[in-house]
């Protein structure tokens, strides 16, 4: 029984993103982005019940990543899709945002195969950007949650929503080294950048709101950046 628990964390992973996606299509992006919250809650959690359990294995790895193909890539694909939808005044603009489920997919076929990606990630991992499609999703179906902020933003233009997405899909199969979230103490000196990281989270949260989310994610890319070029000179 113990063997299945992990894969049933991943199957509610993949049953999100399915619920995220049909909820996209149907124009309930506040919605969509909440499953897509939750899908990846669950994925946190599968890999961890498995080592506590003693039950990794090779087929939870393939079936985490056939979920997050789903959660992290089809279903924020589909938000956007829907986004340029009602902004586009060209019917082919929106089919652009299927670029986000190819590169998702390429990039967690990469990750499986990808032996270099055991404490840090090479390229922007799919939660994260599928976490700015769903803030920009609900700040787009509900103005009314993404203006309580100190300081709203509004929704960026088609041209600068097709740029960051080919931005962030070129990021999901690039080779830049982005530090890892885990933190394994609570020392300042064993986790600072995280630590550095959470903080500027929490800040750009509190002023923007909603999209504070789509902006800690450039916070996490940002960092990286800064943080691989101080490794390399020292």
């Amino acid at each position: 029984m113990k063997k299945s628990i992990p894969n049933l964390i991943t199957l509610g992973n993949l049953l999100c993103g399915v619920i995220a996606t049909m909820q996209a299509v149907q124009g309930n992006l506040a919605l969509a982005a909440l499953f897509i919250a939750l899908g990846i809650f669950l994925d946190f959690f599968d890999g961890m019940a498995a080592r506590l359990l003693g039950v990794a294995g090779p087929m939870g790895r393939e079936l985490d990543s056939l979920a997050d193909v789903v959660t992290s890539g089809v279903a924020p694909g589909m938000i956007l899709f829907t986004v340029l939808q009602s902004t586009s005044s060209l019917a082919v603009t929106p089919y652009l945002a299927l670029l986000i489920p190819a590169c998702s997919a390429l990039r967690l076929a990469k990750f499986n195969i990808d032996e270099r990606q055991t404490t840090s990630f090479l390229g922007l991992p799919t939660p994260a950007n599928a976490l700015v499609w769903a803030s920009i999703g609900v700040a787009f179906d509900r103005p009314d949650i993404a203006n309580i902020a100190i300081v709203p933003m509004d929704i960026p233009s088609v041209p600068f929503l097709l740029l960051i997405m080919m931005v962030l899909s070129f990021m999901l199969i690039s080779e830049l080294p982005l530090f890892s979230l885990k933190i394994h103490s609570l020392r300042w000196s064993d986790n600072k950048i995280q630590y550095i990281f959470l903080l500027g989270a929490i800040l750009l949260i509190i002023l923007f709101g909603v999209m504070g989310i789509a902006l800690t994610i450039l916070w996490y890319i940002l960092l990286s950046i800064l943080t691989s070029r101080n490794n390399a000179k020292s």
